[in-house]
């Protein structure tokens, strides 16, 4: 067939009817599944749909924010690749990237750090919703509970179809955020609450209010700043993850942002995502010494246990972010002190990158693998972890919210389902049962 000939559509046949169904294919082989409506045994059918648990091949939205080449192992925030941004960029001028599509110049620079630096305190009542919690809440809840508090503190945030209230709330979350995990830290410590020092950088003012004690000077290493600084830029968004879905099905009702985000923590908390790599920590524990290695990884291999931190189900090549975060980790160990665990990591990346059973299972080191190791050195409590992967990710979340809630094709989240249960039945009374 000549190329004059050649069509850009799909042809499908019905063997159950011998029908044949042409359905136009759009820009990156995809179809739309309305589409598959069409395909009916009779005219009074309901039509085809795709069944696809966990959405492993179903596109629901578009986006022009970040591209994931799982095959390449390439990660892009609006056409940059991460390592560029990692850096080069501080973490406000990516969120800044994300949000509006390009990197800002100087001013723009200014004058958005200068809109997060201004929102960085909390409403007062807000510690009383903290002082809620028991000593030993975790962090995580916390966080989600005041987050989704923080909706009746903004009741205009509603007003989701104005652009300019939108952005009021984004930057609020941006710079609340911080906070809100410093005031939980310091709630599960007993200690008192360190107020935001808004002549600091976004990533050192975290770092004070964490860990300042009394009226003495807290001055973060240089080098700890940078490499926070680099991981919640590894952190900003990461395409239609869990946590992201939720964010934009949630959103897709026309709630406000503080809810809707609400909602995407509570996916983050969950281990298979946000606790990946406190369960990479307790694997590397259990382990104990490079002797042991062998063994552990024999276990694997018959399929008793999981080697956590590799693998991923979009990357089939190395993350790209690992390799920026193994370099961040030589860093902070520089200032901290060697973590007696990085050996046993050291180890476990070279055989998973040199035996065939792991490289031909794509099980390359992932995001999770080193964060948790560096977490752990800079003084974060395990309980943290999800937490600290949040706070960056509130831009990404907020960035896709947005996306979604102007785009015009988006309509409220309503998947459907294929009904295995019992067919109709009459209601039989209690003493005939």
């Amino acid at each position: 067939m000549s190329d004059s000939e050649r069509k850009n559509t799909l042809t499908i046949r019905d063997n159950r009817t011998g029908r044949d169904y042409e359905v136009d294919v759009l820009d990156g082989d995809v179809i739309r599944a309305m589409d598959l409506r069409k395909i009916k045994v009779h005219d009074t059918d309901f039509g085809m749909m795709a069944y696809d648990p966990g959405f492993t091949n179903t596109a629901f939205t578009t986006s022009r924010i970040t591209e994931v080449k799982g095959g390449k192992g390439i990660l892009e925030y609006r056409g940059y690749p991460i390592e560029q941004l990692a850096g080069q960029a501080t973490y406000l001028e990516v969120a800044h990237l994300i949000l509006n599509g390009e990197l800002p110049n100087g001013k723009e620079l200014d004058d958005f750090v200068d809109d997060v630096t201004f929102h960085t305190y909390v409403h007062e009542n807000v510690l009383t919703i903290l002082q809620g919690f028991r000593y030993d809440a975790h962090a995580m809840g916390m966080m989600i509970s005041t987050v989704a508090a923080l909706s009746t503190f903004y009741p205009e945030a509603k007003q989701v179809d104005d652009p300019e209230n939108r952005r009021i709330q984004i930057v609020r979350l941006l710079a609340k955020m911080p906070t809100l995990a410093a005031f939980a830290f310091r709630h599960h410590k007993g200690l008192p609450y360190v107020y935001p020092e808004n002549g600091l950088s976004y990533t050192a003012n975290f770092l004070n209010m964490l860990f300042r004690i009394g009226g003495r000077e807290y001055e973060p290493h240089p080098a700890l700043v940078r490499a926070l600084d680099v991981l919640f830029v590894l952190h900003a968004d990461h395409e239609q993850n869990c946590s992201t879905t939720a964010m934009r099905v949630i959103g897709s009702s026309r709630v406000d942002p503080y809810s809707a985000m609400a909602g995407a923590m509570g996916a983050l908390y969950g281990p298979l995502h946000g606790g990946a790599n406190e369960a990479v920590l307790r694997m590397l524990t259990e382990i104990g010494t490079t002797d042991n290695i062998p063994a552990f990884m024999d276990s694997v291999r018959r399929g008793e246990r999981r080697l956590m931190g590799f693998g991923h189900r979009v990357y089939k090549a190395y993350d790209p972010r690992a390799t920026i975060i193994k370099r961040a980790a030589d860093e902070v160990f520089e200032v901290t002190g060697r973590s007696p665990l990085l050996d046993i990591a050291l180890e476990l990346e070279k055989i998973a990158l040199q035996e065939e059973y792991f490289v031909k299972r794509n099980l390359y080191p992932n995001v999770d693998f080193y964060s948790g190791l560096i977490y752990q050195a800079m003084g974060f409590p395990v309980e943290l972890f999800p937490v600290l992967f949040a706070i960056p990710r509130t831009v990404g979340w907020l960035a896709q919210w947005e996306e979604m809630v102007v785009d015009r094709e988006q309509k409220i989240a309503r998947p459907r389902q294929v009904f295995r249960g019992h067919p109709r039945r009459d209601f039989v009374p209690i003493e005939l049962r």
